[in-house]
């Protein structure tokens, strides 16, 4: 038994950063923590510096959880429902173990757990699928970034394919996973009529999505592209107005469903 505790404890993560007091990354007030490493280049991104598969700092599954649990006394806040620990990124799916073994000393104590993807790293091809699956195993919630449900918009904006995002959710929907989908709306990108109702299609095909939320564009994370020497491709790209994100969300079908 120490054995296997000892292993779990030594499984290695690589770190971005962390938030101690998360209020809009699942349910309650979150710990998040944010990972190395994302292989989608989305046009908006206001983290890319998460990006690079190296970077980071290496903490052990074991660690983490007892630096997090410190803060558990956030969680369970008067009016509020229970909190708990969001992972995040980068991309969490592209360190499946490491969050899984995290996960699993959460759900020793009890704490909720949720994951914040676009999606990309996940494949339905052995070895991925195994080891997804037992992160599926001790996660609660997955905050799943639909970017576009056209696949030609999708890799305009993104550098990459949505067949395997859109088979991610198609999975989580088959196996009882709750789901939170988020759209982030550009103006003149990604607002347009035809992709936000056949993005409220293909969400209403899905049977566990219990919240639908648009997230307005924004432009706090253009200074780190200029810091990086990287050109930020959506100079001058106006923040969404309440009218059009109102607008949005009327033709996604925003919205919590249970």
């Amino acid at each position: 038994m120490e054995t296997q505790e000892r292993r779990r404890e030594d499984v290695q993560g690589q770190v971005h950063s962390m938030e101690t007091f998360g209020l809009v990354d699942g349910p309650g007030v979150r710990f998040v923590v944010f990972l190395q490493g994302c292989q989608m280049r989305c046009r908006y991104c206001h983290n890319p510096e998460t990006w690079p598969a190296e970077g980071g700092t290496m903490w052990g599954a074991g660690k983490l959880f007892e630096h997090i649990y410190r803060y558990r006394s956030y969680w369970k806040k008067k009016g509020q429902p229970n909190g708990g620990i969001t992972v995040s990124g980068g991309d969490p799916l592209l360190q499946p173990e490491f969050v899984a073994e995290l996960f699993a000393f959460a759900k020793e104590k009890g704490v909720h757990t949720a994951i914040d993807t676009s999606g990309n790293p996940f494949s339905l091809n052995s070895p991925y699928i195994e080891r997804f699956e037992k992160l599926m195993e001790t996660t609660d919630l997955v905050l799943l970034d639909l970017k576009e449900i056209d696949e030609e918009k999708h890799r305009a904006l993104t550098g990459c394919s949505n067949e395997n995002i859109l088979a991610l959710a198609r999975w989580l929907s088959d196996h009882g996973k709750e789901m939170w989908i988020r759209h982030v709306l550009v103006p003149g990108l990604t607002d347009d009529e035809q992709g936000l109702l056949g993005l409220r299609e293909f969400i209403r095909s899905l049977k566990t999505v219990s919240r639908v939320e648009i997230l307005p564009y924004h432009t706090l994370g253009m200074f780190k592209w200029k810091n990086m020497g990287i050109t930020y491709p959506l100079e001058g790209t106006p923040v969404p107005a309440k009218e059009e994100i109102e607008r949005a969300e009327r033709l996604i079908g925003a919205g919590v469903f249970r």
